[in-house]
């Protein structure tokens, strides 16, 4: 056995079994493993129709065949499940350590189900598997919670994965923390984990992960390390200003969504860049699991230390709430970290609520806290620190943007796609990326395709950002590539020095495989169409592969070109037709059956 342990764990809250199973290692090569094999166990196991915060939805936690493995930056796992949050199927990303301890306690894939009568966590330490009270640490922050549980395993290496007291409350931005500061952010699988009385899993292992062919393995593992190390991103960007060395080059593109995307260039955006963060905050660089990058930042800003803020969470509060303090940024990043919330969507919904403010839905007399006025460095730190606490106001907000939106009549002010929050690029100046965010399986997300890639950095070429040839073709290759690699358990920024040959030579390598990289595609793109399923029987269908009016009627006013909008209606048949789907966005009997999901 390469690559995979060959073995998945099942843990009934409801009744309290646990047991282990053999993995169909066929299965697993045919869905990759981690977000593919992972999406393909709910889809089997639950109804896509299930309320998602009931006892009868799952939650998967997935690693791949090279998670822990030897192949640089292979710290990443999956949390696969129905998303409260947007109807669609759940598959949020995180990294750290905790994915590659769980591989080296002997599993491919943890599968919860059911719900406890009271808080409790899973401890993993090898062969032995037990549920424990976790009432000690309930309503606990997420840094106090691991501290505990540490203590409590009596083994400083021991990883905790936990939900904060947003999770515990289902409030549905709630995300899954692990290693302290990573974060499985988005689609509120947070909630869904606190709905099952989960605090915590908590993980120690001794084994490793076997390689198949060592020698081709070190050879393409020595081969890809020195591109990553040679890239201008990878080996220079990233591990000089972090995610956020993003902000000055998407800013001077104009794409900058800056107070509720209302503008696509923010003013004082040298204020809140990476060079900024690592002028005066930075402490240190942080590295995952195996990663040559160490894009991570560890920062102190008076009595606030951790790690953060990532790209995306810096421009949610910074730009999109007309905020240039970055200590603020920093700390409202904190709050979210310790009660565990998604950045993204918490940043966006208080720009969507400041735009509700200043438009006058919201009256001041509803809100029992700071005037939700853009600029306000007061309003993000501590509307953040109320919607985790749920308390008055912060309650509503913790819902997201678009329930926030819709409850005024004004849905349209919520930035998002199948109600997730769309994240920091203006689709009307890039858009091949406006048409990912419209037709991602879970909603506005900037990672099942990166079209920033070509459209703005020139990976792997250079396209024009404002035409709509031939992108319905690129976004399909980059959501399917996206979808493999994930599923691989490496993480997406190699992808910036790294092509498809390199993902199949490392996949081959280890697991003892002989891929091409059709076929590899192939599967990335089975992956797409299962989740595409998935969502269909969920009831989310391409009634919601749109965005939101304003991007598609409203000229951009500043950055990008001016009075460009978002040309979707051009683009979506024909991606459909790239995808072997009907006029309606079903995919074809036939195409299905190509595909082996018939």
């Amino acid at each position: 056995m390469a690559g995979y342990c060959g073995k998945l764990l099942r843990v009934n809250l409801s009744t309290g079994e646990i047991t282990k199973e053999e993995l169909d290692i066929a299965l697993a090569k045919k869905f990759v493993g981690g977000r593919g094999l992972g999406s393909y166990f709910l889809a089997e196991e639950v109804d896509p129709a299930v309320d998602a915060l009931s006892a009868e939805n799952k939650l998967i936690f997935a690693t791949g065949p090279l998670t822990g493995s030897q192949a640089p930056a292979s710290g990443r796992y999956m949390v696969v499940t129905k998303s409260p949050l947007s109807g669609t199927i759940a598959c949020s990303n995180s990294g750290g350590f905790w994915g590659a301890e769980l591989k080296r306690a002997g599993y491919d894939m943890i599968i919860v189900q059911g719900r406890s009568d009271k808080p409790c966590y899973i401890s993993v330490n090898d062969d032995a598997v037990e549920i424990k009270s976790a009432e000690r640490c309930w309503g606990k922050l997420v840094s106090e919670t691991t501290d505990l549980l540490l203590e409590e395993a009596g083994d400083a290496k021991a990883r905790v994965l936990t939900i904060g007291p947003a999770g515990e409350r289902q409030l549905l931005l709630a995300c899954i923390m692990n290693d302290r500061y990573r974060a499985a952010g988005r689609s509120g699988v947070g909630a869904v984990m606190g709905s099952k009385n989960l605090k915590a899993i908590v993980v120690r292992g001794s084994g490793k992960v076997a390689t198949a062919k060592p020698e081709a393995a070190k050879e393409v593992l020595k081969r890809v390390r020195q591109m990553l190390k040679e890239n201008d991103i990878t080996g220079k960007g990233l591990p000089t200003y972090g995610t956020s060395s993003l902000v000055n080059v998407i800013n001077e593109h104009g794409i900058y969504p800056t107070r509720n995307f209302q503008r696509g260039h923010f003013e004082t955006a040298d204020k809140v860049s990476g060079e900024a963060l690592a002028e005066q905050y930075l402490v240190k660089n942080v590295a995952c699991y195996a990663c040559p990058i160490a894009c991570g930042r560890r920062v102190k800003v008076g009595d606030v230390q951790g790690e953060g803020p990532e790209y995306e969470t810096l421009w949610a509060y910074s730009a999109d709430c007309g905020v240039d303090d970055l200590a603020a940024v920093i700390r409202a990043n904190n709050w979210c970290n310790e009660y565990g919330l998604d950045t993204i969507s918490s940043g966006t919904t208080i720009a969507c609520a400041m735009e509700l403010y200043e438009k006058g839905y919201i009256k001041p007399d509803e809100i029992d806290g700071p005037a939700l006025e853009f600029g306000s460095s007061e309003a993000i730190v501590e509307w953040t620190r109320k919607m985790g606490a749920g308390e008055g106001f912060g309650a509503r907000l913790a819902a997201g943007s678009y329930r926030l939106a819709e409850s005024y009549g004004a849905a349209e002010l919520s930035m998002s796609v199948k109600k997730l929050e769309m994240p920091a690029y203006d689709p009307r100046g890039v858009q091949g990326h406006g048409l990912e965010y419209a037709t991602s399986n879970r909603g506005g997300c900037h990672v099942r395709g990166y079209m920033i890639s070509p459209e703005i950095l020139g990976i792997p070429e250079k396209l024009d950002r404002f035409s709509v040839d031939g992108k319905a073709g690129w976004v399909k290759r980059m959501q399917d590539l996206t979808a493999v690699i994930d599923s691989t358990g490496l993480c997406l920024f190699t992808s910036f020095a790294l092509g498809a040959d390199h993902y199949r030579d490392m996949y081959n390598a280890i697991v003892g495989e002989d891929w091409t990289t059709e076929e590899m595609l192939e599967a990335g793109e089975r992956i797409w169409n299962l989740e595409r399923r998935f969502n269909l029987k969920a009831g989310v269908g391409a009634d919601e592969d749109r965005l939101p009016r304003r991007l598609l009627e409203e000229p951009i006013l500043a950055g990008a070109k001016e009075g460009q909008v978002h040309r979707l209606a051009e683009m979506l048949p024909e991606y459909y037709q790239e995808r072997g789907w009907d006029a309606k966005g079903v995919p074809t009997e036939e195409r299905l059956a190509q595909l082996g999901l018939a």
